[in-house]
């Protein structure tokens, strides 16, 4: 397995913290890199039956067997345990003793930030970024296939093939996440709206649609939306409220944190599937938020991204400002670029202090890079190059 770039940051906060958890979709490799940052210390898996009932029954107990702390794995299982965790670190705060991980984040950060408030440090860990992927020697060489394959380590660390794995993953998320989460009654249903979402990906969010399409009310949408959430699997990407007097667009756009789980939800079985599927352009949209997200979250930064839209042209598909100023960026999946492809940018940016302290640029399908006027056109593989923290 590959040294994942949030190693560096879960070091670093066990420096500091008494606690450090961290948490991210389920597969995401946070066991693995746990277990690498911290080898000498002990490890629970709070999923298996005997270890859980013992941690639910008996918590003092339970947490007696570690004087040294411990890495304590899928902590939501245990939701009590933080609350008796807190007396131990009140007791003796030795830096880095409990490592907790987690893949439901609604329940996780529920126990966690009540009980362990000013006590943690939480960080975040998603699916392989495209650095950390290029490193695996059998790493994906078009973009075509770093769309359909996704970015789940056990894919690439094991050598299975990617709609075999993402199968297993989809049916083992259905059976135990969404039952433990919340009380679905028709997972087919379910499994349908999960589809739909797929095919929604990189778009503007309409809850009435999405319900209509699917059969179930809007309440009902909603409510399975934050289950997705919670799991990870999909992120709400919310357009920039500023203090700008235009008419402005409010629905978030929803991304698939992980473009090849979509492309197996979309029915795509082969990544020459691609090349003219009609929701290429919204893969390869979700695919370039998600590197963002990675990139920050990875370093220990918040992942919240804007999108801008007004109703006079202006539009950016990721606004994100940074110490060192306003990043404007769009996205274009094709493997050729013309100016036209910017036009909406450089009207956002005209609204930003006419364009001062603004970075601009566009991030493509294609193999080369561009220094084009008051515009950086990137190709796909420099996404993984920008300082998206502002570093």
């Amino acid at each position: 397995m590959v040294r994942r770039i949030a190693q560096d940051r879960v070091e670093a906060a066990a420096a500091s913290f008494p606690v450090v958890t961290l948490t991210g979709p389920r597969q995401s490799g946070k066991t693995t890199l746990c277990r690498a940052a911290f080898p000498d210390k002990a490890y629970v898996n709070l999923e298996s039956p005997d270890h859980r009932a013992f941690a639910l029954e008996d918590p003092r107990g339970f947490l007696a067997q570690f004087p040294q702390g411990a890495i304590l794995d899928e902590i939501q299982r245990t939701p009590e345990l933080p609350s008796y965790l807190q007396g131990l670190v009140d007791a003796e705060p030795v830096k880095g003793r409990w490592i907790l991980t987690g893949s439901q984040n609604l329940g996780l950060m529920d126990s966690v930030s009540q009980s362990l408030a000013g006590r943690t440090a939480v960080l975040h860990l998603m699916p392989l970024s495209l650095d950390e992927l290029m490193a695996f020697p059998n790493a994906p060489n078009t973009l075509d296939e770093v769309l359909f394959c996704g970015g789940y380590p056990r894919i690439f660390d094991q050598n299975i093939p990617a709609s075999d794995w993402l199968a297993s993953y989809v049916a083992t998320y259905l059976e135990r996440d969404v039952r433990q989460i919340s009380q679905v009654g028709d997972l087919t249903v379910f499994q349908k709206f999960l589809g739909l979402c797929a095919g929604r990906t990189g778009q503007q969010l309409n809850y009435s649609n999405l319900a209509a399409d699917c059969g179930v009310s809007q309440p009902t949408a909603k409510h399975w939306l934050s289950i997705l959430e919670a799991s990870f699997l999909v992120y709400l990407q919310p357009s920039w409220s500023g203090n700008h007097r235009k008419r402005l667009v409010k629905m978030p756009k929803m991304h698939f944190m992980d473009v090849g789980l979509a492309c197996w939800l979309l029915g795509i079985r082969a990544p020459e599937h691609l090349s003219l599927h009609p929701l290429r352009g919204a893969l390869f949209a979700s695919w370039v938020l998600s590197e963002i997200r990675k990139h920050r979250l990875h370093r220990g930064q918040p992942g919240t991204l804007h999108y801008y839209r007004d109703h006079g042209g202006g539009e950016a598909d990721l606004l994100l400002e940074t110490p060192q100023g306003m990043i404007l960026a769009e996205v274009k999946a094709g493997q050729t670029i013309s100016s036209e492809a910017w036009k909406g940018l450089s009207r956002v940016a005209q609204g930003f202090a006419n364009g001062q302290g603004c970075q601009q640029m566009v991030v493509y399908g294609g193999e080369e890079e561009q220094a084009r006027k008051d515009v950086l056109v990137l190709p796909w593989r420099a996404v993984q190059d920008i300082a998206w923290c502002g570093e």
